[in-house]
């Protein structure tokens, strides 16, 4: 337990957390046994029961609990039918143009997405500038929930003018890429996009969706895309799952 107390590891917050005083919670101190823990146990390793870990580290299983809900939180841990197992590493995605299939697909996992609905509306006037529509333009709403290898990692939701895509929902394969579509069937190619990142909590229809707690915490992701002319084509907003993405980009000094 000395270097998660006391050290440093590479890539590891400053001292491991602990505050200036040097005084930690007790849970905090088992959480930092139990990571190591995992260590051992390696990705799909079955954690002990919560009765086993706090007879193993003398403490109440109310202490014992925290820990594990920390590391749930954080993506060590996942839940596996009545147990518990170690997690694999999280998806990195990178904040680019490049589509979530492209994404999942250079890490070696499986990309997919299962279809919740494809439906016109008229839109409303906060929507329309940003896709490039009139105000009560016929748009279309498509929503998806993510998967990388079977797992519910998000749920994506993608406005764009009928006009654009006439015929979405009748060429379009719902597991596939949006983007690809455009591109392939359409002609049409991404230009440019507009993001921003923050972090939410599901709302309880998301959390059923996409098969998380509520109180997990979420990334969520709104893009306003141009086409290569520099029209407005598209705004998606994108909710990844915070114990299972993490995101990356390059800066350069302008």
């Amino acid at each position: 337990m000395e270097k998660n107390l006391q050290g440093h590891r590479p890539g590891s917050p400053v001292r491991s957390g602990i505050p200036e005083h040097g005084r930690i919670p007790k849970y905090y101190a088992v959480k930092a046994r139990i990571a190591d823990l995992l260590d051992e146990l390696g990705e799909g390793g079955t954690l002990p029961t919560e009765r086993d870990l706090a007879e193993r580290y003398e403490v109440s299983r109310e202490t014992v609990r925290q820990a594990l809900r920390e590391l749930l939180l954080e993506g060590r841990l996942r839940r596996s039918g009545r147990g518990t197992v170690v997690a694999g590493p999280k998806l990195e995605q990178p904040l680019s143009l490049a589509s979530y299939t492209e994404g999942v697909r250079r890490q070696g996992r499986r990309p997919g997405r299962q279809l919740i609905g494809l439906e016109q509306f008229r839109c409303p006037p906060d929507l329309a500038p940003g896709i490039g529509a009139e105000p009560g333009e016929p748009v279309w709403h498509l929503e998806r929930v993510l998967l990388a290898d079977d797992e519910r990692v998000g749920l994506e939701s993608t406005y764009v003018r009928v006009a654009r895509a006439p015929r979405l929902d009748v060429d379009f394969q719902p597991d596939s890429s949006f983007y690809g579509y455009l591109r392939d069937s359409l002609g049409i190619s991404f230009g440019e996009a507009d993001e921003k990142l923050e972090t939410v909590l599901a709302t309880p229809r998301e959390a059923l969706l996409i098969g998380t707690p509520p109180a997990l915490p979420m990334l969520l992701i709104h893009r306003f895309s141009r086409d290569q002319d520099g029209r407005p084509l598209e705004r998606v907003r994108s909710l990844y799952r915070g114990d299972r993405f993490s995101f990356t980009t390059r800066l350069r000094a302008e």
